[in-house]
């Protein structure tokens, strides 16, 4: 399996109209989300075999959603359903089309009590790659899940791949969250930041500088998003910034996820590369190639159904 991605599988309620919030949007619109299933989704549609660990509820939400992720070609069978908890709703607006305001519904979701028993330890051990987010560290049982099965990914030789994703909603208070996150830095090979969260984890805002002191905490890389801007990295030796796209964005939900979804697939035949200390010119290809494809993902509303195909990336980022 090229990549394995655990995490929360939830139903994006997105508001139906942009520009309003909370207080003035008028209905929401049920769809597919939760950031690692998104990954494994836009892993699949650039050509890459992926697969999802999670859960959802045992209910009619909980089954869509799997129906979902094999609709786009997904293995499901890490999944797991809870006959006690119902899948969690994310209840989301957008003010503008580059912000967005969510609203968990879960108390608590399924997605949060994944436990380590019920981890596909034959899947994680035929991982490539094996990518997971912050919002699983959040609570127990589904944080140890996240935890052990990174472990076993990892000793299995995979290489681990971790999006910081913090949404301060979710935790009790930002000690814990940064205390928990560091803590998770330790096992993964490659890191993706956006803004806010590389001077939450770094103490800086300066994305080069940035992204080499959170590599030296253990990461191989350390990639932040920095919207048009394109993409700082960085890693114990060298760092730089890949150059962005300019397009007239619809909705940005999802773009993080299409871009660390395409750094993967762009890495996975050079798994060696990157472990070796790859050049800074082949870096730069690859993270270019993700920022197209977070690009794109921003061109049309929602997050799975927006997500680009290898070839859509290919064009816009020129063949690099």
């Amino acid at each position: 399996m090229d990549i394995v991605s655990l995490g929360e599988i939830i139903l994006d309620m997105f508001g139906s109209e942009t520009g309003k919030d909370f207080f003035d949007v008028s209905a929401f619109i049920p769809v597919a989300g939760g950031a690692p299933a998104n990954v494994a989704v836009a892993a699949a549609k650039l050509g890459a075999r992926s697969a999802f660990i999670g859960k959802a509820g045992e209910d009619a939400f909980g089954r869509r959603l799997e129906r979902v992720l094999r609709g786009y070609g997904v293995d499901t069978r890490g999944m797991r359903f809870d006959k006690s908890c119902r899948t969690t709703l994310n209840f989301m607006t957008l003010p503008d089309a580059n912000r967005t305001e969510m609203l968990f519904y879960r108390n608590p979701g399924a997605d949060m009590l994944l436990e380590p028993a019920e981890l596909d330890k034959e899947l994680l051990a035929e991982a490539s790659m094996f990518h997971f987010g912050s919002v699983s560290l959040a609570a127990e049982p589904c944080r140890r899940a996240t935890l052990e099965a990174a472990r076993l990914a990892r000793k299995a030789g995979a290489t681990v791949s971790f999006d910081v994703n913090y949404r301060p909603g979710l935790w009790d208070n930002e000690s814990h969250a940064r205390k928990e996150i560091s803590s998770a830095l330790a096992l993964a090979d490659i890191v993706k930041v956006n803004e806010a969260e590389l001077v939450f984890l770094s103490g800086t805002g300066e994305p080069e500088q940035g992204c080499r002191k959170i590599a030296e905490k253990g990461p191989r890389l350390c990639v932040a998003t920095l919207g048009p801007g394109g993409s700082a990295w960085g890693t114990r030796s060298a760092s730089g910034v890949a150059a962005g796209f300019t397009v007239q964005a619809v909705d940005a939900t999802g773009c993080g996820d299409a871009f660390m979804a395409a750094l993967l697939v762009r890495i996975l035949p050079n798994r060696a590369a990157l472990a070796a200390g790859m050049d800074a010119e082949a870096m730069e290809r690859s993270i270019r190639w993700a920022n197209a494809a977070g690009a794109l993902t921003a061109l049309k509303k929602g997050v799975m159904s927006a997500l680009p195909t290898a070839r859509e990336v290919d064009t816009l980022a020129g063949r690099t």
